[in-house]
C-alpha cells in the first residue's frame, strides 16, 4: 500500500543498458516486503495486498536475468540496472531549422507565445548559412595582411534568409513590427503586436534578427499548430545542442542574454537517452514527473521521450561567477544567446526537471542534472 507505482527508466542507446529507479513518494515507504517482477515487457511491483504494473512502450524490450545492483536509496525508491534485448526505437530524426526551410518555398512566421502571424507569406529565394558569430576573431589566423572583412556586412536581400546558432536574419520589408528608426538598445527588440513578447531585434534599418526560440515558420499551405512554451524552447535549445556539437565537437555552452548576461553554463554530457517514465498511481502525480506538459493524456500512463542529458549551472546573482569568468575565455565553449526572457525561463525549466529526478540523480559533482527532450 506504500507505493507510489511510478518507475523512470533510463536508456543509453548505444550501450543498450538502462537504470531503474521504482519510486515512493518521500514519505510513502512500504512497511511491508517490495517484489519487482522484470519481464520482457512489462514491470510489475507488488507491496502488501497492493500490486502496480506498467507495460514498455513498443521496442522496449529488457534482458530479465541481466537485472543486478539492486540496492534501495531512501527518497528514492529502488535502483537496479538492467540490459535490453536488442537496440531501442531508434531516435526520432531531429529536422534543424536548417534542414526544414527550401527556396522557392512560401512561409509564415508566427509568434510562438501567442501564434499571431508575424510576417505573412514570405518567399525565400535563397536560405544561406551565416559563419558563427566570432568568426571575425580567427581571421587574423587566415590572413597575413589587414582583416579585408572589417568593414563588410551580411545583409539578406528581400528573398533571403540567412541562418544563425539560434536566430535567422531577414529582409525587414514593410513589416509593421519593426522600429522604423531604432534609437537605442530597448528600441531595436521587435516585439509581437499581439502579446508583446520580443521577437527578435534590428540589425540594421532593413535587416531583422529572429531568435529560433520565439518564432515559429510553418509552409504557406500548412496549418498553425501550437506548441507548449516549454516543451519548444527546451526541444529548440537541444538542436541547437546536438547540432554544433556534432559540427563543431563542442560540448560546452553558456547561454548569454541580449543584454550580454550570461545566465546559464551548460555541459552537454550524452545524447543518445531514451526516457520511458510511469505516472503510477494519481496520488504521486504532484510528485513525480519528467515529461511536465509533454506528457500529454494521449500518451497514457507510460511515456517515452527521446532526450539530451545535460550538466548546467545557473549563473544569476552572481553565482558561480568563476567559472563563468573562466568559461568565458576558454576557446572550447561556444556562447548560444537568446532573449533575456528565455534564458530565465530555460532556467525554470532546468530546474524543475532537476526537482523531478530522484534525489541521488539530481547532481554530478558541482554540476545540476536535466533531461532535455526534443
Amino acid at each position: 500500500a506504500g507505493m507510489a507505482g511510478a518507475f523512470l527508466m533510463e536508456i543509453r542507446r548505444r550501450t543498450q543498458s538502462a537504470l531503474l529507479v521504482i519510486r515512493y513518494a518521500a514519505a510513502e515507504l512500504p512497511s511491508a516486503p517490495v517484489e519487482v517482477s522484470v519481464c520482457a515487457d512489462s514491470l510489475e511491483v507488488r507491496s502488501g495486498g497492493s500490486c502496480d504494473a506498467a507495460a514498455l512502450p513498443a521496442g522496449v524490450r529488457l534482458a530479465p536475468s541481466s537485472c543486478r545492483g539492486l540496492r534501495r536509496l531512501r527518497g528514492d525508491g529502488l535502483h537496479l540496472r538492467v540490459r535490453l534485448r536488442g537496440p531501442p526505437p531508434a531516435a526520432d530524426v531531429v529536422c534543424t531549422l536548417r534542414e526544414s526551410l527550401k527556396s522557392n518555398k512560401n512561409y509564415i512566421l508566427y509568434c510562438q507565445s501567442c501564434g499571431d502571424i508575424v510576417v505573412k507569406d514570405r518567399k525565400f529565394l535563397r536560405v544561406l548559412p551565416l559563419p558563427s558569430e566570432n568568426w571575425s576573431d580567427l581571421v587574423e589566423e587566415w590572413c597575413c595582411h589587414p582583416d579585408p572583412f572589417a568593414r563588410s556586412t551580411l545583409h539578406p536581400q528581400h528573398g533571403d534568409c540567412f541562418l544563425g546558432d539560434t536566430f535567422f536574419l531577414l529582409n525587414s520589408g514593410n513589416e509593421s513590427h519593426v522600429p522604423e528608426s531604432p534609437k537605442s538598445k530597448e528600441n531595436t527588440r521587435v516585439i509581437c503586436k499581439r502579446c508583446k513578447t520580443m521577437l527578435g531585434e534590428t540589425v540594421s534599418s532593413e535587416t531583422i534578427k529572429y531568435y529560433v526560440t520565439e518564432v515559429i515558420i510553418q509552409l504557406a499551405e500548412g496549418s498553425f499548430s501550437p506548441t507548449p512554451r516549454s516543451q519548444f524552447v527546451q526541444s529548440m535549445v537541444a538542436q541547437c545542442l546536438l547540432e554544433l556539437s556534432s559540427a563543431k565537437s563542442t560540448f560546452r555552452f553558456t547561454i548569454k542574454g541580449d543584454n550580454g548576461k550570461t545566465y546559464i553554463l551548460i555541459w552537454l554530457l550524452n545524447s543518445d537517452t531514451l526516457l520511458v517514465e510511469s505516472l503510477g498511481s494519481s496520488s504521486s502525480h504532484s510528485v513525480f514527473t519528467q515529461f511536465g506538459d509533454i506528457l500529454i493524456p494521449s500518451a497514457g500512463p507510460v511515456g517515452a521521450w527521446n532526450a539530451v542529458k545535460v550538466l548546467y549551472q545557473p549563473c544569476i546573482k552572481c553565482r558561480n561567477k568563476d567559472l563563468a569568468d573562466a568559461w568565458e575565455n576558454d576557446m572550447g565553449v561556444h556562447p548560444l544567446k537568446f532573449p533575456s526572457e528565455t534564458c530565465l525561463e530555460l532556467l525554470l525549466i532546468l530546474g524543475l526537471s532537476t526537482a523531478s529526478l530522484p534525489p541521488s540523480l539530481r547532481c554530478i559533482n558541482s554540476f545540476q542534472v536535466r533531461n532535455s527532450f526534443y
